[in-house]
């Protein structure tokens, strides 16, 4: 762990300009060397805690690596003068105690778990720059007025079991022992099984479900994973509101008939149906512009051969927005319009819901604590929807609850070829670190 040391006199050089006033242009450039150096070194430490054989991070829920990268960040937490500690869902905590021990605890993390040959920052980037932000608040400026809690949640993806959100939705009391009963991985491994062998279940720590009595709030900073900051030169997204989705199975029945000799008045081609809906879908969703996004999936043809006219298709359709309304407003319409494209050609339609996520807004004080943290560092951000769910989504529903983006190169993500630069990096834990100094050290309330 030598590469995570840091000079102690550069920590006192830094204390003296303080997260409390604007910083000189030449205070703020050594403090983000510092912490591009930090959260660099805490990535290259979880990469290191991965199965996949290339250049990719494959680190899932209770394998070895997963429980190598927790047991590694659990040996950082305590060297950095914070105290570990995991609950029975794995999630673990590192807590820099505040003076008023009475008080809720300030939240800040991310997950720890990957997809299979992911990148090296999502989740983890979220974990290391709450970290690099902790460990130099608490070496410049001591013991804050509030509790200052790291977390690196077990679980966010569902890449090995079929449920996402393991950590968090534990915290929030949104998942719960009761859920993972007849949960298996693709190998035939149950989610109790795999669970127990890394040490966690029920009755191997406190208990995981935290409330509002000892939450005062969540912030989450995580790489964007699209490419709005990126186009727009922008260095830090403030996220209003993770959006909501609605998924659903589009069913049409026509009548599979001869490619040749079906003339094409007579025909009840489900397939040219169900592309008039998407284009319909689609054209849509751009007239109506951001942040609704509306996407046809994946789609089955049958009988799918060059020669015969198609009988029956399947497909999907994902919508999202970051306002309940207008989600379903725009739901309701293309219900409608595709009943009547279907209709119109002689087909039969079925669409049935089989999932559904409601928007999660951000907390407004906390939204308006980072924008102004931002002018403060003289740091260029804006306000935007996440399209992507994240943990804090969870944490919204027992707490107040913050998002902030970091540019992703291309908007590449779950990938190999995921990256954000080490300065964009250190400049998303510097905003971090001072809404921290707010919430933690002057008390600000939300």
């Amino acid at each position: 762990m030598a590469a995570l040391q840091v000079s102690k006199q550069g920590i006192r050089e830094l204390a003296k300009m303080g997260l409390d006033a604007p910083l000189a242009e030449q205070g703020k450039e050594k403090l983000l060397q510092h912490l591009e150096t930090t959260v660099m070194s805490l990535l290259d430490v979880l990469a290191a805690c991965s199965s996949s054989d290339g250049s990719g991070v494959t680190r899932l829920l209770f394998s070895e690596e997963w429980l190598e990268a927790q047991l590694a960040l659990k040996d950082i937490m305590a060297e950095s003068g914070l105290v570990p500690s995991f609950d029975e869902a794995g999630n673990l905590f590192g807590k820099l105690q505040g003076s008023e021990a009475d008080l809720p605890s300030i939240i800040t993390g991310s997950h720890i778990d990957t997809v299979v040959d992911g990148g090296r920052y999502d989740g983890a980037y979220g974990i290391a720059a709450a970290l690099a932000a902790v460990r130099y608040l608490r070496e410049t400026y001591g013991v804050p007025v509030r509790s200052i809690e790291v977390v690196s949640l077990s679980e966010e993806e569902g890449s090995r079991f079929p449920m996402a959100y393991w950590g968090s939705g534990s915290i929030a009391g949104e998942r719960g022992f009761a859920d993972i009963d007849d949960l298996e991985d693709v190998n035939g491994v149950s989610f109790r099984d795999a669970m127990r062998a890394c040490g966690f279940g029920e009755g191997s720590a406190r208990a995981a479900r935290r409330d509002g009595a000892d939450l005062a709030a969540f912030v989450e900073l995580h790489i964007e994973q699209g490419a709005v900051l990126e186009r727009e030169g922008m260095a830090v997204g403030v996220v209003d509101a993770i959006v909501g989705q609605r998924r659903f199975v589009v069913t049409l029945t026509g009548e599979a008939n001869h490619a040749g000799t079906t003339p094409m008045p007579m025909r009840k081609d489900a397939l040219e149906g169900a592309c008039a809906m998407i284009t319909m879908l689609r054209e849509e969703a751009v007239r109506q512009g951001g942040p609704l996004v509306a996407t046809a999936g994946r789609m089955l043809v049958s009988p799918n051969v060059p020669n015969v006219v198609p009988g029956k298709v399947e497909f999907t359709v994902d919508v999202r927005h970051s306002n309940p309304e207008r989600l379903e407003a725009f739901c309701g319409w293309f219900a409608d319009a595709f009943r009547e494209a279907a209709e119109s050609r002689g087909l039969e339609l079925a669409c049935s819901e089989w999932f559904r996520e409601e928007p999660a807004p951000m907390n407004e004080e906390l939204k308006e604590l980072l924008d102004g943290a931002c002018a403060e560092l003289g740091i260029s951000s804006r306000r935007m929807a996440s399209g992507a769910g994240h943990d804090a989504q969870m944490f919204s529903r027992v707490c107040p609850s913050a998002m902030l983006f970091v540019p992703s190169r291309g908007g590449i993500s779950h990938s190999p070829e995921e990256y954000t630069s080490p300065r964009e990096l250190a400049i998303g834990a510097l905003v971090l670190a001072k809404l921290l100094y707010k919430l933690g050290y002057e008390g600000e309330r939300v």
